[in-house]
């Protein structure tokens, strides 16, 4: 890993992002690396989003491999390299996954295997040695697996990506929302704004990438095109109470209510999932708080004694639609959408994804966005490592 930016050679491309999220701040740290001028806009604060309500979770990737060992694969290979890169805002304490039931028992050995097959070293520990590590946990647990989970700040980790950004030229515009795409042809050729101030402020741009996340197909709409994106709302949970080190998972396919991440001094259940039109506004509905409090009290029981410190929602950027009830049948994979066929062929929109691919998803994004404006670049997010977060307050655009 590097930690020092040699000279970078300037391209005459200016790529304008739409959305300071995980993905936003992670494709400008890319793009600068490559040469781009970048302009980022948020209608928001940088990570304001669903980036800055999610429960921060570094996925090894084991809870995809049984259902999707290319995603599992994936996660495992991120979470190793964001460990290396912004290890400041990193916590790598590992994970536990405990069987509560007969039928989850039997799901152990199929759950070991697809891990293993998609490089996920995950190891069976008998139940004193859980509760070893753990003495907080369901002491009645019938199985119980080890696996390389984490978890990290979802501030701080795009916060570092945005500050190597700024330092390389990027300019961020936070609470500057885009309200209008002006094309010309085939081509936007100007993103329009409004400032803090209330004003309107036009900006020019080669290329345009739409990392809106949940409001991505809102921002499509301003160019007159569409992407297949469902804004599928979580509700979260945190009691004032770190009950454990490790990441605490249900040991069974996917669901609501079957993941315990340790914060802070906080503990955090997570979450339910529906899905909305809107992505704004969102609020817990009160049988969920209900439903994910009883369900955290099943893998630690005295969860539900502490006192609530914090119950939110957010609603995460599923790639496909057309799904009603709680849309987990959708990918958590991502997709690049170009809009070419459209009759946009300067814009495309990254959506789907998960926390924990951001700097992958920023790779692929910016691999295609090269190519469309005709450069020959590379990605180096892999091996240069990031400035602290705290240094993005120490850059001037």
């Amino acid at each position: 890993m590097k930690n020092n930016l040699p000279s970078r050679k300037k391209l005459n491309k200016t790529i304008a992002i739409i959305g300071g999220g995980g993905t936003g701040c992670a494709l400008a740290w890319d793009l600068s690396l490559r040469g781009f001028s970048v302009l980022v806009f948020e209608k928001g604060e940088l990570t304001s989003g669903t980036t800055g309500r999610h429960h921060g979770q570094i996925h090894s990737g084991a809870r995809y491999a049984v259902g999707d060992k290319n995603i599992a694969r994936e996660c495992m290979e991120e979470s190793i390299l964001l460990r290396k890169l912004v290890p400041e805002a990193v916590e790598f304490n590992g994970g536990i996954f405990l069987a509560l039931t007969d039928e989850e028992a039997d799901y152990t050995d199929t759950f070991i295997e697809a891990c293993h097959e998609a490089g996920i070293p995950a190891q069976e520990i008998s139940i004193e040695k859980a509760l070893q590590f753990e003495p907080l946990i369901n002491p009645y647990c019938k199985r119980c697996v080890t696996v390389p989970d984490g978890t990290f700040d979802a501030f701080r980790v795009p916060l570092s990506f945005a500050a190597g950004a700024r330092m390389l030229g990027a300019a961020f515009y936070s609470f500057h929302e885009v309200v209008q795409l002006d094309t010309v042809g085939n081509k936007i050729i100007s993103l329009i704004v409004t400032t803090p101030e209330g004003k309107q402020q036009s900006f020019a741009a080669d290329f345009v990438i739409n990392a809106g996340g949940a409001w991505a197909k809102q921002i499509a709409a301003l160019a007159k095109v569409h992407v297949p994106v469902t804004p599928a709302p979580g509700t979260m949970v945190a009691v004032k109470n770190r009950f454990t080190d490790k990441v605490i998972s249900r040991l069974a396919p996917p669901g609501d209510g079957d993941i315990i991440v340790p914060q802070r001094e906080l503990s955090i259940i997570g979450s339910t999932q529906r899905v909305t039109d809107n992505p704004e506004g969102l609020l817990p509905l009160p049988e969920e708080i209900s439903f994910l409090l009883k369900r955290a009290t099943e893998l630690i029981p005295a969860f539900s004694n502490a006192p609530i410190h914090a119950a939110w929602s957010a609603a995460r950027p599923l790639a496909g639609e057309g799904l009603t009830g709680s849309g987990r049948s959708l990918s958590r994979d991502f997709m690049i959408v170009d809009h070419s066929d459209a009759g946009i062929t300067n814009f495309i929109s990254l959506i789907g994804g998960k926390a924990t691919v951001l700097r992958a998803m920023a790779e692929k994004a910016a691999d295609y966005a090269s190519e469309k404006l005709g450069e020959q670049t590379y990605c180096e997010t892999r091996t240069i490592v990031p400035p602290s977060w705290r240094n993005y307050y120490t850059y001037k655009d």
